[in-house]
């Protein structure tokens, strides 16, 4: 087993990173900005390197740093979490050639599924369904655009292929915008992720946001933990999520999982990943696949009783996953909520000193958080301070525990979304399962 892991990250994700490794024996290496020497995986860590001021890109994001403090630390492999690094091949590359063990996919497949037009392509080819488009990046030509677009039927959205996090994206009504809106995504796209290509695609009015969850070994074995449901979100920011999705039946579940998982085997993907989908009318539709850990990994935990960052450090070691397709059951149902430090009527970030924090307990309940009494929260980086995940025998039960979770969980100093939680699973249409991504904003009227 890989004897000690070096933490790209920072934050609750670090932590559960932390928590695993010790599980399995392996020591820990903290990275840290000069902001996060209070954090709590910091102080538990067995050792600690300082990386550079708070900046992310002076931090978190400078892999002349993290590749020499695992050098220095004797480390043999480095978890990249999710955010920061965690989708950057380069940083995958640079692991790898420095001669430590990346746990993730491969650099290779991480460039080609970061690239949402190679990623469209290497689905289609793998005979996952996708979302009606261009069949690659739109030509420079005007009337070639014009006419791909009649084709698809308006609307239709313009993405940025380089695109991510909801960023670089533009829903077109009408032909006289069309020309106009590419033009401006482009722009937006060649500032943001130094890359102009844009690609088109038919836009969904009211789909779902649903997810399948992968693991894949180094042996050709891979298998899917079934679905998850994201569609409660704000401008394309996912807030609460629950696994499995309402109304899926157990035949759509396995037949879009096995072929996830086939299309793993097929482009010979390794490690943890997500297939991310639009699923309206009773089809599913490829938008695009994560190469990382996800925010919302409990929810699977919960109803399968795998643990998905152990298994991503024994496939990092070159082990086989340690259960077959078949072995693998679902049971129950969980929820996630996002619980971060901003005004939950403004959003705006609410950084400072967490005076109390007193997490919820009970049957059913996990909290995972790098919070304590006492620490500062600071403002450099997302507001996401910590999940509290619920979980019982059915989605009734689920419900009333994150209720009553949510009315115990108790933090003083700050001000957080806790508020807007509460208000959403009072809501009949939540309560029913099956919203649609935009439900959200249309509740909050921002649509």
């Amino acid at each position: 087993m890989l004897d000690k892991v070096l933490i790209a990250n920072r934050g609750e994700i670090a932590l559960r990173i932390q928590r695993a490794c010790r599980e399995l024996g392996i020591k820990t290496v903290a990275v840290h900005s000069t902001a996060d020497a209070t954090q709590k995986h910091v102080l538990l860590a067995d050792e600690t390197v300082c990386i550079g001021p708070p900046q992310s890109k002076d931090s978190y994001l400078n892999m002349p740093a993290i590749i020499s403090a695992a050098e220095v630390t004797d480390a043999v492999a480095i978890h990249p979490g999710y955010g920061f690094l965690s989708e950057n091949a380069d940083f995958a590359e640079r692991c790898e050639s420095s001669g430590f063990v990346f746990i993730g996919p491969t650099p290779d497949l991480i460039r080609m599924m970061g690239d949402k037009v190679s990623a469209i392509q290497a689905m289609k080819k793998a005979g996952v369904p996708c979302v009606p488009g261009s069949d690659g990046l739109l030509p420079d030509e005007p009337d070639e655009c014009l006419r791909i677009a009649r084709s698809i039927g308006y609307p239709i959205i313009i993405k940025a292929s380089g695109g991510g996090g909801g960023r670089g994206m533009r829903v077109v009504h009408t032909e006289a915008s069309l020309l106009n809106s590419i033009h401006m995504t482009k722009a937006e796209a060649g500032a943001a992720f130094g890359n102009d290509e844009v690609y088109m695609e038919k836009f969904l009015e009211k789909p779902r946001h649903i997810e399948f969850q992968v693991l894949a070994d180094n042996h050709g074995n891979a298998v899917h933990l079934f679905e998850r449901d994201c569609s409660m979100q704000r401008r394309h920011q996912k807030v609460i999520e629950e696994a499995p999705a309402p109304g899926i039946t157990h035949e759509q579940r396995m037949t879009m999982g096995e072929r996830c998982a086939e299309a793993c085997r097929t482009l010979g993907y390794r490690n943890a990943g997500t297939f991310e989908f639009l699923y309206e009318n009773g089809e599913f539709f490829f938008i695009e696949m994560n190469t990382r850990l996800q925010v919302e990994h409990p929810v699977t935990e919960m109803i399968t009783g795998i643990d998905i960052v152990k298994e991503q450090i024994r496939v990092a070691n070159g082990d086989k996953l340690s259960f077959t397709q078949d072995e693998i059951k679902l049971r129950g149902h969980a929820f996630e909520c996002r619980i971060n430090a901003e005004d939950p009527k403004t959003f705006m970030p609410s950084p400072g000193t967490v005076d109390t924090w007193h997490p919820p307990g009970g049957p059913g309940i996990r909290v995972d958080s790098h919070l304590y009494s006492g620490y500062a929260v600071p403002p450099y980086y997302d507001s996401m301070i910590g999940k509290l995940i619920s979980y019982g025998e059915d989605r009734d039960t689920a419900i009333a525990r994150m209720n009553s979770a949510l009315h115990e969980l108790f933090i003083d100093g700050i001000k957080t979304n806790t508020l807007l939680h509460k208000e959403i699973f009072q809501h009949a249409a939540f309560k029913a399962g099956g919203t649609d991504i935009h439900y959200l904003e249309r509740r909050l009227g921002l649509s």
